[in-house]
Parts: structure tokens; C-alpha cells; sequence
């Protein structure tokens, strides 16, 4: 058999596979598995590349390996989340016969232990990303649902002044318990601002160049 029917008849016994009902539970999982591989990465390395060029020092051979590093971590946790996710939802349905709300909850709890528990810069990022989202998903759920009143007006500029406030007022006086990727566009943003030998630093570059 040629290589070329060789592949064909492989191909067909792939496709066939994955139209087979009885599998997609399981095949499910796996994709859920690509999918967070691949977004863990599109996400995370233009981040990675503009935040490592811009505050990062060290040799481009580092500053290329942390890139790499960050992109890496990001990946393969998002990946390992979602396959446990979505593994642990399909055997909960299949124990009790039927989706439930509890599943995704529990499903979540636990993956997010495993995998989003490790305390380090990635899994910050993450899970602060996620926090400052369910704040105001529910919010709004609370209004949806009539636990709080609606508002009579857009509550948004109260929350942007709040935000704006009290994030200024750590960074002034309680810079250590501020995230040090945040410190470090404060700093540039706010405190690197305030020094300048000459013209050079003052609008070309934030700080005089080493010889």
C-alpha cells in the first residue's frame, strides 16, 4: 500500500471516530484540552513579549527564554484546567444521569485547586483577572435576580473613582502588597516620571543610557 492510501485510510478511520456519539464525551475533553493550549498561548505571549522588553533586564537570550517560559506555563495550565474541567463535568453527568448546576462548580473547584492553586506570577494574574469578572458578573446577577435594587443611575463612574483611588493610595503608601508586575508600571507611570537629567530622558528615553 502506497504511503499516500496508507494516510487516506487513516484519515477516514480518524473522521469516523470522531463522529461517533458514544465518544464525544471523552473526545470533548480532549479538544477542551487543544483549545487551552492554543489560547494559553495567544494570550499569553504578546503580554509576555511587551511586558519582558519593557520592564524585563537582561540579555535578549533571557528576556527570549522568560517569553518562552511565561508563554509555556500559561499553555499548559489553561490546557491541563480545561481538560480536567470538562472531564470531571462529563463523569458527574454520567454518575447522576443528568447536567446539574453543582457539576460545573465542583468541576471548577477542583481543577482550580489543582492546577490554578500553585501560588506564583501566572496563576496571580489569572485568577485576579478572573476575580475582577465574577465581581461584576454578579452584580449583575444580583439586580437580575432582585437581591440588590437597580440602580437609579450608572453606578460606573463611582466604581472607576474607588478603583483609581484606593489602587493610588496602595501604591503610595502600601506599595508591597500591590503585585510587582503593577509596581513596576506604577513606578514608570508615576515615580520615573518625576527625575530627568536632560532633554534626553526627559522626552526620548525614561532614563539616561548607560555607557
Amino acid at each position: 500500500m502506497a504511503a499516500s492510501d496508507l494516510f487516506k485510510t487513516l484519515l477516514y478511520t480518524v473522521n469516523n471516530l470522531l463522529q461517533q456519539h458514544k465518544y464525544k464525551s471523552a473526545l470533548a475533553v480532549v479538544k477542551g484540552f487543544r483549545n487551552g493550549a492554543v489560547y494559553g498561548a495567544k494570550i499569553r505571549a504578546p503580554h509576555a513579549l511587551v511586558m519582558t522588553f519593557l520592564f524585563r533586564s537582561g540579555s535578549l537570550r533571557e528576556k527570549l527564554r522568560a517569553i518562552a517560559q511565561a508563554t509555556y506555563t500559561h499553555s499548559r495550565n489553561l490546557a491541563c484546567f480545561v481538560f480536567t474541567y470538562k472531564g470531571l463535568q462529563a463523569l458527574q453527568q454520567r454518575l447522576q444521569g443528568r447536567p446539574l448546576q453543582s457539576h460545573s462548580f465542583l468541576a471548577a473547584c477542583v481543577g482550580g485547586w489543582l492546577v490554578f492553586g500553585e501560588n506564583n506570577n501566572i496563576n496571580s494574574q489569572i485568577n485576579m483577572y478572573l476575580l475582577s469578572r465574577i465581581l461584576f458578573a454578579l452584580s449583575r446577577l444580583a439586580v437580575e435576580k432582585g437581591f440588590i435594587p437597580q440602580p437609579k443611575k450608572d453606578p460606573f463612574p463611582l466604581f472607576a473613582a474607588l478603583v483609581w483611588g484606593i489602587v493610588l493610595w496602595l501604591f503610595e503608601y502600601h506599595p508591597h502588597t500591590l503585585q510587582p508586575s503593577l509596581q513596576s508600571s506604577m513606578n514608570y507611570l508615576y515615580h520615573d516620571s518625576n527625575t530627568w537629567h536632560d532633554i534626553s530622558d526627559f522626552l526620548i528615553y525614561n532614563k539616561p543610557k548607560t555607557k
